[in-house]
């Protein structure tokens, strides 16, 4: 498993590998009963503190997106649907909002923003 996380774009690093880790189970470059690197041969591979990465893998866990095992590590995990149809909108609306938000900031066009959300979707899902 190689992640890579940049300091420069204000995205916190544990949502980095959160992101990272999620992409990389839904392109199926990790696999149920695939086990990910530790807690501390990550955080060194990466150079940041371990509790980061053990915040990151513990939001996948609460996600169902991996499993953690006591005394053999963490798992990926039978996908399962641990938010409510009513959470799931809720969080995506934030997201979308956020997204949007960056996008005016910018002063990026609607037609730049739809192509780009098209191929996300598409490199992405």
């Amino acid at each position: 498993m190689r992640l890579s996380i940049s300091t420069n774009t204000g995205e916190p690093i544990f949502r980095q590998i959160v992101g990272q880790v999620s992409r990389m189970v839904y392109r199926g470059q990790l696999r149920v009963g695939d086990e990910l690197s530790s807690v501390r041969v990550l955080a060194e591979e990466l150079g940041v503190n371990p509790n980061t990465v053990a915040r990151a893998y513990q939001e996948l866990v609460q996600g169902g997106l991996l499993e953690s095992r006591p005394g053999r590590g963490f798992f990926v995990g039978e996908r399962r649907n641990t938010f409510s149809d009513e959470e799931r909108a809720r969080r995506l609306d934030a997201a979308v909002e956020s997204f949007l938000q960056e996008a005016a900031f910018l002063g990026t066009p609607a037609s730049e923003i739809k192509a780009a959300l098209n191929s996300k979707l598409k490199s992405t899902l």
